[in-house]
């Protein structure tokens, strides 16, 4: 089986990780994969030095109309057996239409649960001959926009816990961020945008570290909202106890030594971050949104309260902060979830069973 693969994305996040996960997987399993994204991006780098096949093609966007034809060509020289479009950003619109004018069979993943208007709904979804979901929260958004059921197949992300499965290192960890020696930190592991809902975790921080003088926040990732959160930290009476450590390719040593995850967001359609975290056995409060309840399981390995509601937020992060012994025992039942429900390998088996479904039937 020869698959095309078509990840958009510059950056090396979750959702470009989840495709070198699927490409590795598929090779194990004897399929023949390329991957197709945009000059000069990370995953490009990432998957030659795996030995993965890659090709380059521009793409820059929504509006590149151009990016049809040069992905049609592309598909008439591989002759591949299916293509799978990884991400939005025009790859999801345009490489369905240049599918289609190639007569290759078409899946795409979809990783958020942002709504659609219906009419758009109707006309994009007709070119995939399946879609992907990597979350029944993000199914359940599809369905209820009308996209019919037996076209939608949830196989949720994965995470590689082998990595994060090791002790802290203290010292290192302390010197890195210049953190006194009794210092609790919680982590914010998010793009710097809107809905990650870092506006809310800062809204609780003044009487949350008044209360607990030894806690730290540090916020992982970079984003538009950098220059706008850094000023609301500098204007803080909190300043010196909270900073953005913007994108690190380093959260395999650093998660283990974090008190706690916190992930406010409004939105969201797994959250690769939250598998890393639970993967690492640190206790998280989440936004009860999109598909966080399906890797935050509520009074298992962590705590779930509505999205936006701040006072919620701050007694949940109080109640992990007075119970360490309760904060450990959500970690190690999240470390035991990632191992039984998030494994690579059933990430892997549930998209090539997507594959030969469609390829088996005829395009099903």
């Amino acid at each position: 089986m020869k698959i095309v693969h078509v990840e958009a994305g510059m950056h090396l996040y979750g959702g470009a990780q989840q495709v070198l996960y699927l490409l590795e997987g598929l090779r194990d399993r004897d399929c023949d994969n390329l991957l197709v994204c945009p000059p000069g991006s990370a995953i490009a780098q990432a998957a030659r030095t795996r030995g993965l096949a890659v090709t380059e093609l521009p793409l820059r966007g929504d509006t590149d109309l151009g990016f049809v034809p040069r992905l049609r060509r592309l598909l008439r020289r591989e002759h591949p057996d299916l293509i799978h479009l990884h991400s939005r950003r025009g790859a999801d619109l345009l490489g369905g239409i240049a599918a289609r004018l190639a007569g290759i069979p078409c899946v795409l993943s979809r990783r958020v649960d942002n709504p659609e208007p219906a009419a758009w709904v109707r006309i994009k979804y007709r070119l995939y001959d399946r879609v992907i979901t990597i979350s029944d929260g993000i199914r359940r958004v599809l369905l209820a926009e009308g996209v019919a059921p037996q076209r939608v197949v949830c196989v949720p992300s994965a995470v590689d816990a082998a990595p994060y499965a090791h002790a802290c290192e203290r010292d290192w960890f302390l010197a890195e961020f210049d953190l006194p020696p009794q210092a609790r930190v919680l982590g914010v592991i998010a793009q710097l945008i809107p809905r990650k809902g870092h506006r809310h975790l800062f809204a609780t921080l003044p009487e949350l570290l008044r209360r607990h003088p030894d806690v730290h926040v540090i916020c992982f990732g970079k984003g538009p909202l950098h220059a706008e959160l850094d000023a609301a930290i500098a204007a803080a009476s909190w300043r010196g106890r909270v900073r953005l450590a913007g994108f690190r390719n380093d959260l395999a040593r650093l998660l283990p030594c974090l008190y706690g995850v916190a992930h406010p967001a409004e939105m969201e359609g797994l959250g690769v971050s939250l598998l890393q975290a639970a993967a690492a056995g640190v206790p998280i409060v989440a936004s009860r949104a999109g598909g966080i309840p399906e890797v935050v399981r509520d009074g298992i390995n962590g705590i779930l309260v509505p999205p936006g509601d701040r006072d919620a937020l701050a007694r949940a992060l109080e109640d992990l902060l007075a119970d360490p012994g309760r904060a450990a025992g959500f970690g190690r039942r999240g470390r035991d979830l990632v191992r039984e429900e998030f494994s690579i390998d059933r990430m892997v088996d549930g998209n090539l069973g997507v594959y030969t479904t469609i390829l088996g039937n005829g395009r099903g």
